[in-house]
């Protein structure tokens, strides 16, 4: 009678995760070619001035050469030099339920000149079960139009979203994106294609 080969690997559905993120990288991503680093700068971050609960990027030391805050044209957050092709629009749960009720004209006109940019990311410290979810606020909406809209700007204006747990994760994320947005256009601009290592990203 055959043996049962066991499974060393459970299966990911048999898996049960508690949410406990680590700490960021010292360094986000490297560059190499042919298992050589490239020589990279670092990007100037810039936070606009009219952030009202502005995510910390400070503590991302080694991934940025400095913070500017000053206003920008359009979102909350760029690169300094990329302000025209890089923007991130960051948006709490309460503030992404007004945007799309009370303000909804200016921030759909805002959503549409963002994805007529290169470099466009929404990004909302909510988790999406938050989203889909009763409010305790915002009569005027209920969480399926919410949703309903944020699938239509993925859609119909082609403009990604990023929903995280907590402003930390925010942080971390909206970090990496700029980070990484600086990086492939410096690799691109300087003759090294778009992609991190040879045969990857």
């Amino acid at each position: 009678m055959p043996r049962r080969s066991r499974t060393l690997i459970a299966s990911p559905l048999d898996w049960q995760m508690t949410a406990e993120p680590v700490a960021p990288p010292v360094i986000p991503v490297l560059a190499e070619r042919g298992g050589t680093q490239l020589r990279t700068p670092l990007p100037i971050a810039v936070v606009d001035t009219r952030e009202q609960i502005p995510l910390c990027l400070r503590r991302f030391k080694g991934w940025f050469a400095g913070i500017e805050m000053r206003a920008l044209a359009l979102g909350d957050y760029s690169v300094a030099g990329m302000e025209d092709s890089c923007v991130v629009e960051r948006k709490d749960l309460s503030d992404l339920v007004c945007s799309f009720t009370q303000n909804r004209s200016a921030f759909i006109h805002r959503l549409r000149r963002m994805s007529k940019l290169p470099h466009g990311l929404l990004v909302i410290t909510a988790p999406l079960s938050q989203i889909k979810s009763r409010y305790p606020y915002g009569r005027r909406s209920t969480p399926n139009q919410v949703t309903q809209s944020l699938i239509a700007l993925l859609a119909g204006l082609r403009l990604p979203f990023v929903c995280t747990e907590t402003h930390e994760l925010g942080e971390e994320i909206v970090a990496s994106y700029l980070y990484q947005t600086f990086l492939y256009d410096w690799l691109d601009r300087n003759g090294h294609g778009r992609f991190l290592t040879d045969g990857d990203l």
